[in-house]
């Protein structure tokens, strides 16, 4: 997909509706094309950005806006990669188990309170 700027710029001077239109377009094309497993959450992503712009005042307000959606989301990353790369990767599974344990108390099988019945459920009273 080509991006010629010149073109949406002239676009968006002379014909807002048109502009609008076909910048929907390309998103929804640009969508279209990744893998299908991540196609939701793109939708959703542009979902997101869509109402930033609508609650900006001016374009410069929905750029401060974007801008500090992109820096939260890339902080979010970064702090992910940071945990990842302070995890200790050489530890052997059996390092790796929680230190808590637990007693394990043996399920004991009712006896019938009869020789002749069976050990199945019984019907509650009520």
């Amino acid at each position: 997909m080509d991006f010629e700027p010149e073109h949406w710029l002239k676009l968006a001077r002379e014909n807002p509706d048109e502009f609008e239109r076909a910048r929907k377009e390309a998103i929804e094309t640009l969508i279209a094309s990744a893998p299908p497993v991540v196609q939701d959450r793109l939708r959703g992503l542009q979902c997101r950005i869509d109402l930033e712009r609508r609650k900006a005042k001016t374009p410069l307000g929905a750029a401060i806006r974007l801008q500090t959606l992109m820096w939260d989301r890339f902080e979010t990353l970064r702090a992910a990669l940071n945990d990842l790369k302070n995890v200790d990767m050489s530890a052997t599974p059996a390092e790796t188990k929680p230190t808590a344990s637990a007693a394990v108390i043996p399920f004991v099988r009712a006896r019938p309170a009869d020789a002749g019945e069976d050990a199945g459920p019984r019907p509650s009273p009520g």
